[in-house]
């Protein structure tokens, strides 16, 4: 139960807001180990709810499951060069183990595809065995050194996609598709827009050809990276020696992806939608959708509106809907109200002695858009079904409401770099501006602005009419989306 501390406001403080928020709707708390977060059952409920929906739309893509080891030889993540230089500072080695000293340094995996690889090599012989799509559910560590719950933990939990395939096209196809797999589960069912594109090379994936990405705008005006996927070329398959029988009898390196979104979502799921008072969760991702709370004075009235109340959740379980009867005693109406909207439970429905005899609840939204009301009277007869029609309402009315404020906080057009530093100073947000494709020009912007190039965006993202001229006065080569990043 939370504490019935009153938060931070996002204005007056955003990251504190967020830090609390973490705590109070007991999403997770603090462990022994530096950088390492314990997921508390509300918060594992809901990272439950993402994977089993990832799940099936992987499943539904033709991804099988599997597992490897956790442990990798550290001769094969020095394999692929590019690789290891990028995850280097962040890796974890073990040394020692059962008290002796290791013949050979084992790294705990910061991501697969050096254990996946050369194990490919054993599965893959002939074009017949290609395309091979698996996912893997895991957790993994990256040695961070500042870190914040779910959105960078030095451990953390996620899903990694490895694919191989018999040529490019088929590869970058693959890469695509689950990049569009990605943001139908972050507007679908997280109710949280995402502009979608390819990172520069400088932000690409170490060992990648070319990486694309989800980018999310946070109520605070900064960007989060929530997913991405990564065309990978031939580079593993000649690290590893992973080839294959084509058709025409060659032995040739098979083409390969991977691609992984993690509990990083949770955090961005915070702040999306998140207010004042607590967490706003998008019905297909809410441990509960509905909590019923009786409301009784005596005795006989908690039996009257307890048995009323277990009715109206049978009723509810039928349409599909998560529910909860809050029928903690000794705690009052009032205080519950409190706890459940700090959890962000998107619809409470009020059962007291009168509702019972009028044979209808009073229904209580959490996020309740501008010309709507908050509270509404409802029927027992047919409620389940109405509910869930309801809910599905506000699942629509939060990706509305979040695309609207992302639009209102994106600039386009920007060509001036004084105009430039204002806007990401003052209000941060998506600036679209033109670039000149010089590494150096981006890493000079990123210094002097502490804001990155999120991507290039995909051609529906893209402005009517692009700037010419790159922020440092040449001419640009295309548009890229800028923001300040967590």
């Amino acid at each position: 139960m939370s504490n019935g501390k009153r938060l931070t406001s996002q204005s007056e403080d955003f990251s504190a807001w967020y830090n609390e928020i973490v705590q109070q709707a007991e999403l997770a708390s603090h462990s022994p180990v530096r950088g390492c977060m314990v997921i508390r059952p509300y918060g594992y409920r809901i990272w439950e709810l993402m994977q089993g929906a990832l799940d099936g739309m992987f499943k539904a893509t033709g991804h099988q499951n599997a597992y490897f080891p956790l442990f990798l030889p550290k001769s094969l993540l020095d394999r692929e060069a590019e690789h290891v230089e990028g995850f280097a500072p962040e890796t974890a080695i073990v040394t020692h183990a059962g008290g002796t000293k290791l013949e050979e340094p084992l790294v705990v995996r910061p991501t697969s595809e050096a254990i996946i690889w050369p194990i490919l090599s054993d599965w893959i012989h002939s074009y017949r065995d290609l395309p091979v799509l698996l996912n893997q559910w895991a957790n993994v560590v990256r040695w961070e050194m500042r870190t914040r719950p779910f959105l960078r933990t030095t451990e953390f939990l996620w899903q990694e996609g490895h694919t191989a395939h018999a040529n490019e096209a088929e590869a970058e196809e693959e890469t695509r598709r689950m990049l569009g797999v990605y943001r139908t589960f972050m507007e679908d069912w997280m109710a949280m827009p995402v502009v979608t594109g390819l990172k520069t090379d400088t932000e690409r994936f170490a060992g990648a050809l070319r990486t694309y990405a989800c980018e999310g705008l946070m109520k605070d005006n900064k960007a989060l990276q929530a997913g991405t996927s990564h065309s990978l070329g031939e580079n593993f398959a000649r690290a590893f020696d992973v080839r294959f029988q084509n058709e025409e009898g060659e032995h040739v390196y098979v083409w390969s992806t991977s691609w992984g979104v993690s509990t990083r979502l949770v955090g961005g799921l915070i702040m999306t939608h998140g207010d004042d008072e607590g967490l706003v969760l998008p019905p297909k991702l809410a441990p509960y959708e509905t909590v019923i709370v009786p409301i009784w004075r005596d005795e006989e009235q908690h039996r009257l509106v307890l048995d009323a109340s277990n009715r109206v959740k049978v009723d509810m379980e039928a349409a599909g809907i998560r529910v909860h009867v809050d029928d903690r005693e000794g705690m009052n109406p009032g205080s519950k109200y409190y706890d459940w909207e700090r959890r962000g439970v998107p619809l409470r429905l009020e059962i007291g002695p009168r509702d019972v005899q009028a044979e209808s609840v009073m229904a209580v939204r959490r996020f309740t858009p501008e010309g709507s009301d908050r509270k509404t009277a409802m029927p027992l007869a047919g409620l389940g079904s109405r509910l869930r029609t309801f809910l599905d309402g506000i699942q629509e009315e939060l990706l509305t409401a979040a695309l609207a404020r992302r639009e209102a906080a994106t600039v386009r057009g920007i060509e001036d770099y004084a105009e430039f530093q204002r806007l990401i100073e003052e209000q941060g947000g998506f600036v679209y501006t033109g670039w000149c494709g010089e590494a150096d020009c981006e890493q000079n912007v990123k210094e002097e602005t502490k804001s990155t190039i999120r991507v290039i965006p995909d051609e529906e993202f893209r402005s009517d009419g692009a700037p010419a001229r790159c922020l440092c006065g040449a001419p640009s080569k295309g548009e890229v989306v800028r923001a300040r990043a967590y």
